[in-house]
């Protein structure tokens, strides 16, 4: 059995992984890291860990010390060149993060074709996977809620406020929606035509706010609930 872990700015994943698919999982604040503790003493004893942690050091060093009393075999995943089939074009590869790197392990896992990782949460991450295993680059913008958050931030007349999607919105609220959804939708759809050629080419999403993107999508797309936890699975199950 192995025990993965996404930990994102805002999310907490967790997912104990055995014979080719998920046991248990479950997802907290990142915040509330500590309270993994209730979870964890259900695990396996022992068990090896794999941690994807973009929240800071700080986070890091709480995991370790929290898992430490019952599980001795605990791996950080960093990036590197190459991994489980994917090779990182990055100009230095050691920057890519980790939770990039982990979604782009996971997607490669999936599929054989040439296809877009997009994983979309507090920031949304669009990466370019070729049909042999390439990784050729992506891009990092904020996510819907962080753009929404800016605008009611920076400006006086903006709020932070749920709005609807609308093609032509009609009100303040529809507006801002509108228009922080459209700006995630149009960089990913832009970013697709890069592989749309490419036979059997494909969107996967995954992420908290994918659900609210793949229904707007011209382009053929799949959402995908763990592709993190997945990459961290394979990863941990490679020689």
């Amino acid at each position: 059995m192995i025990v993965a872990i996404d930990v994102g700015n805002s999310r907490l994943k967790w997912g104990v992984h055995h014979a080719g698919g998920w046991l248990d999982s479950g997802v907290l604040a990142t915040a509330d890291v500590a309270w993994l503790s209730e979870a964890a003493d259900e695990w396996p004893a022992d068990s090896p860990v794999v941690i994807c942690n973009v929240a800071g050091a700080a986070v890091g060093e709480t995991l370790s010390t929290l898992l430490a009393p019952r599980h001795t075999r605990i791996t950080f995943l960093h990036p590197s060149a190459a991994a489980c089939g994917v090779r990182n074009s990055y100009d230095c590869p050691a920057q890519l993060g980790a939770d990039r790197w982990a979604a782009l392990i996971g997607a490669r896992a999936m599929v054989a074709e040439a296809c877009l990782v997009v994983s979309a949460g507090t920031a949304t991450t669009i990466d370019l996977l070729d049909a042999d295993g390439l990784f050729r680059g992506g891009l990092i913008l904020p996510g819907f809620d962080l753009m929404r958050m800016a605008l009611a931030n920076h400006t006086a007349q903006l709020p932070f406020v749920e709005g609807a999607f609308q093609r032509e919105p009609r009100n303040t609220q529809d507006a801002i929606a509108s228009g922080c959804l459209q700006a995630q939708l149009g960089a990913i759809e832009r970013t697709y035509t890069i592989i749309a050629g490419q036979p059997g080419a494909r969107c996967l999403l995954t992420g908290g706010a994918a659900g609210r993107l793949v229904r707007h999508l011209k382009i053929p797309c799949q959402l995908v609930d763990n592709l993190i936890l997945d990459g961290l699975a394979r990863f941990a199950a490679s020689p």
